[in-house]
């Protein structure tokens, strides 16, 4: 057959729609959210390219209406866990021997299907089963995972061009095996686009995959593995469980053949799987790639010299788009004292114009907390805040869960800057602000960067250089990325690479060729074309 250096399509960001009133896309998500909302699905296991009907099912609610059930996913026992490996492994037979650019097409189709006949769908689905508005729906789960399918493919194509020096004796070449066995992916309820990354990253470097996503993120999950199919990838690369994930991660970290773990979610969570994993490691036939994103504590700083609504901006975009459950969510900030008063006027401003309910209303900001649990968790430390001497709500502070897990977007003010929610992962729409002296900033940087034990995203914002400078060395450990005079969230594909160190994740960066390459195994081959037929060198010489 034909051979050649093939040039994928130049990746792009795919364009974020508007959604404005009267828009063709705005009528054409409507439609398929009341569609989707008023019908129920029943969603299977997916194991060897086959739907599996388990009959041990749970129902799926939306967040901002818990009553109303949308269907039911059926839930894995343990032989199903053991199918689902044994296929992966079947199939690597002939997926890791697939030409790359067969592999890559598969996964292009993927990004176009959703830009395309998927986007509504995709769509609704993300505001439906995650509780988020248009806009947010919009950037996640069409155009962050369409860039991330694009991208991904480009930076596969920059990986394999990586090719060592060769002399005119010897050509040295090398190849990216994927790597031995089959990977494990663990997805979170929050982003589609990182359901819909995890698994197919590796999938694209030739791996086969064992998917667990999150139980509140299943219905949208299950129009990813809708596209995946028509997209072509084949039977048992992408297997998808359901149910109990403490027997799902037990069977599957006891196999002697598992090659890579690609998580998000909680920091505990990573840390208990990444001991599960060195205690059976004597098992292993490779020492398994252990890649994850788990928590952030992600702070705004303001300087004396910032403008002070774009500060307030910074703080009620970054705390409070889609209720703060992103682990970018900005959930504590550092405001100077002589900027304090103008930026409260603007934040409170803000949050009195917010509008909460259901996303299919499109003129509310904040919906719904993804659950129940998340509910209680919250409403917990907001109670505490408001008996506390050092706390002060000033905005927010209020909640019901009556028809959907709705919590006002809540603004405490401490004078402690130790105080629990400065420093306590909260994942909802909360933020913390401790109020500081104007001429304690070299002191505050210092409070920012040994207050949390993460090390997710952070915002410095300043009009002066100096103090811009002074906060970029200061916090240079304490976020993986770092915004000037922004929001900390909102990273897209192929611009900003995202992760972060200490204990929020290895830093892999997903969205970037770094990540793609924990997916590979390089083989060196070297190619000798006169071979010696002598073991004498010339030092030996009389």
């Amino acid at each position: 057959m034909g051979k050649g250096f093939f040039n994928v399509p130049i990746a792009i960001n795919e364009p974020v729609k508007s959604y404005a009133p009267g828009s063709t896309e705005r009528d054409a998500v409507l439609t398929a959210y009341r569609d989707m909302f008023n019908s129920k699905v029943d969603v299977p296991l997916y194991i060897n390219g086959k739907d599996v009907i388990t009959g041990n099912t749970r129902t799926m609610s939306p967040p901002h209406d818990h009553q109303h059930i949308v269907g039911t996913y059926h839930v894995a026992e343990k032989k199903h866990v053991e199918d689902a490996i044994a296929t992966a492994l079947e199939a690597r037979k002939t997926w890791s021997l697939m030409p790359w650019e067969q592999r890559a097409g598969i996964f292009l189709k993927a990004a176009e299907l959703i830009a395309g006949p998927y986007r509504a769908k995709i769509n609704a689905a993300t505001m439906i089963a995650q509780s988020k508005t248009i806009h947010q729906a919009e950037i996640d789960s069409a155009c962050e995972l369409i860039d991330f399918l694009r991208f991904n493919v480009q930076y596969m194509t920059d990986i394999y061009s990586e090719q060592p020096e060769s002399t005119s004796d010897a050509w040295n070449r090398v190849e990216y095996r994927p790597l031995e066995g089959f990977t494990y992916a663990v997805t979170p309820f929050n982003f589609t686009a990182i359901a819909g990354n995890l698994p197919s990253c590796m999938a694209l470097m030739g791996n086969v995959v064992v998917w667990k996503p999150s139980d509140s993120q299943i219905y949208s999950a299950k129009v990813i593995m809708d596209v995946f199919k028509e997209a072509g990838v084949p039977a048992g690369v992408i297997n998808v469980v359901f149910g109990d994930p403490v027997m799902i991660t037990d069977t599957i970290l006891s196999s002697p053949d598992f090659s890579g773990l690609h998580f998000t979610g909680s920091t505990f969570v990573f840390k208990e799987l990444w001991k599960q994993i060195g205690n059976n490691i004597h098992h292993y036939k490779t020492y398994p790639r252990i890649v994850g994103e788990t928590g952030g504590k992600d702070f705004i700083i303001a300087h004396k010299t910032a403008n002070a609504k774009q500060v307030a901006t910074a703080i009620v975009r970054g705390a409070f788009e889609f209720q703060g459950q992103k682990c970018s969510a900005a959930s504590r900030a550092y405001i100077p004292q002589s900027l304090w008063k103008e930026v409260k006027n603007h934040v409170m401003e803000d949050i009195n114009s917010f509008k909460i309910g259901s996303p299919e209303d499109m003129n509310n900001f904040i919906t719904a907390v993804i659950h129940e649990g998340s509910f209680d968790k919250l409403t917990k430390y907001i109670d505490q805040a408001k008996s506390d001497s050092e706390a002060n709500i000033i905005a927010g502070g209020g909640y019901d869960k009556s028809k959907g897990y709705f919590i006002e977007p809540t603004v405490i003010v401490t004078t402690n800057p130790k105080y629990t929610t400065m420093c306590t992962e909260l994942f909802g729409p909360v933020i913390t602000i401790y109020v500081y002296d104007d001429d304690a900033y070299k002191e505050t940087l210092k409070l920012v960067d040994e207050t949390s034990e993460y090390a997710l995203t952070g915002a410095v914002l300043a009009t002066d250089r100096y103090a811009i400078s002074e906060a970029t060395r200061a916090l240079q450990n304490s976020a993986g990325n770092f915004y000037i005079n922004d929001k900390p969230t909102g990273a897209v594909v192929g611009q900003q690479p995202f992760g972060g160190a200490r204990a929020s994740g290895t830093n892999d960066k997903a969205g970037s060729a770094q990540n793609l390459l924990r997916w590979v195994s390089p083989r060196l081959i070297k190619e000798t074309f006169v071979t010696p037929t002598d073991y004498r060198y010339p030092f030996l010489g009389a």
